[in-house]
């Protein structure tokens, strides 16, 4: 095929793919996700599961339970005991789930990218500007969670929590298509700022777990709500929650995206570029 119509082809298909994903009513579809998603019937349940397998590459093998109930119940799954192992070097920053390495590097002053060419400034992903000066020329790694993927997170080293931040938004894909074509994609969508410092009394890191079309909400277990479109505050939440390296802290009810972030000094240890798979537990980012 000569080169020009290869190019074409894949324009069409990306074209296909935004507009199925994202040229929709995606708030209420997301809401009936919800809804749907929570339906306990077994065999709708499998039905659902084997549709689900046409389009994704959906491995259960480590899962802890071997039926489900309810389609929450496969998106929110466990796993067996020793399936993810956590990097016990106290140096490393883990990951902290399953991903897709996305954008990733330095960040240039307060600014980073969701893509090539699509910056993004960090006092408008975080909701304001003291928290952007901390990680002003530091480290930040993009962790996309496909939809089969594992959607548990986990803590990527020994940390104190201090506060969340909670800010509602749209819920554009967030696969790479769109991260191509929606400027400021992650300031638009709905997403928790977690503010943690590592133990003890050690430098600060934030997760920013990010909402996506079909995400019907966030669970983090150290809060007593679930973040989800219907939420109505507290937006700012102190906390106060210590997590050792591995620890599990929450989850996402479908695929979607956590940014991590760390100050000046830290860097991505070798192996960190984007398209790299990772399972939760490897090694992510090097304390200085």
């Amino acid at each position: 095929m000569k080169p020009r119509r290869w190019r074409e082809r894949l324009l069409l298909q990306e074209d296909l793919n935004f507009l199925l994903t994202n040229r929709v009513p995606r708030l209420l579809l997301t809401r009936w996700m919800g809804w749907y998603s929570q339906i306990r019937s077994p065999w709708l349940t499998r039905l659902s599961i084997a549709v689900w397998r046409l389009f994704t590459e959906l491995d259960l093998s480590d899962a802890k339970q071997s039926s489900f109930t309810s389609l929450h119940d496969c998106f929110v799954r466990e796993l067996l005991p020793g399936a993810r192992t956590f990097d016990a070097d106290p140096a490393v920053l883990a990951s902290p789930c399953d991903a897709i390495v996305g954008a990733c590097g330095a960040v240039a002053g307060t600014q980073v990218f969701q893509a090539k060419g699509f910056p993004y400034a960090l006092t408008e992903l975080f909701g304001g500007s003291e928290l952007a000066e901390t990680y002003r020329d530091g480290c930040y790694v993009t962790l996309r969670l496909q939809s089969s993927m594992y959607h548990r997170f986990h803590a990527p080293h020994d940390c104190h929590v201090e506060h969340v931040s909670y800010i509602s938004g749209d819920t554009w894909n967030v696969n790479p298509i769109a991260l191509r074509r929606v400027e400021r994609l992650f300031c638009r969508n709905e997403r928790a700022v977690i503010r943690c410092r590592l133990s003890p009394d050690g430098p600060p890191i934030a997760l920013v777990p990010v909402a996506a079309i079909l995400v019907a909400s966030i669970r983090l277990h150290f809060l007593n709500v679930l973040l989800h479109l219907k939420y109505r505050g507290p937006n700012q939440i102190p906390c106060a929650a210590d997590f050792s390296k591995g620890q599990e802290m929450g989850w996402f009810q479908h695929g979607s995206t956590i940014i991590v972030f760390a100050p000046r000094g830290f860097r991505l240890c070798e192996g960190i570029v984007p398209g790299q798979p990772l399972r939760a537990g490897q090694r992510l980012m090097l304390r200085p």
